[in-house]
């Protein structure tokens, strides 16, 4: 780089003020400087241009490699579905060639569990004779079941 100290501006600003003339210096330093902020500012947008372009370029980078794995993905899970379904009509061939049939498998039956009662071990034949509670009261339907009944006059 260019290396210029203070004594070498001293000797430019001397020369500047014998050739340009004192009237005339202020106005051409200050050209000189608007000239300078100019550069300065347009050597930052080259920058910030470069330092976009290369960030995009990274994002178009990582754009490729995530639509790659998504290829190899959905490439994975149609193969493993064209095996899942060989493979479910080599097993219903199989089963049909036995002498089953697929109206002999028995329909799903709902199991009718109640999801509000808590199934525990124990049965409830144990829990009935024992007198354990199997269901549960609120405070207002206890109050009304234990409450005294009024004696008939």
């Amino acid at each position: 780089m260019i290396d210029i100290g203070v004594t070498k501006l001293a000797i430019i600003g001397g020369i500047a003020l014998i050739v340009i003339g004192p009237d005339k210096l202020p106005a051409v330093a200050k050209t000189v400087g608007t000239l300078l902020g100019r550069a300065r500012r347009y050597v930052a947008d080259v920058k910030a241009e470069v330092n976009k372009s290369m960030d995009l370029d990274e994002l178009k980078k990582m754009r490729e490699t995530v639509e790659n794995a998504a290829r190899d993905v959905e490439n994975t899970i149609q193969t493993n579905a064209a095996d899942f379904e060989k493979s479910w009509s080599e097993a219903t061939t199989a089963a049909l060639e036995g002498g089953n049939t697929v109206d002999s498998v028995p329909e799903y039956k709902h199991p009718n569990k109640n999801w509000r009662l808590k199934q525990g071990a124990v049965p409830h034949w144990y829990k009935a004779r024992n007198g354990v509670r199997t269901k549960a009261l609120s405070g207002a339907a206890r109050v009304a079941r234990y409450r005294p009944r009024k004696a008939s006059q």
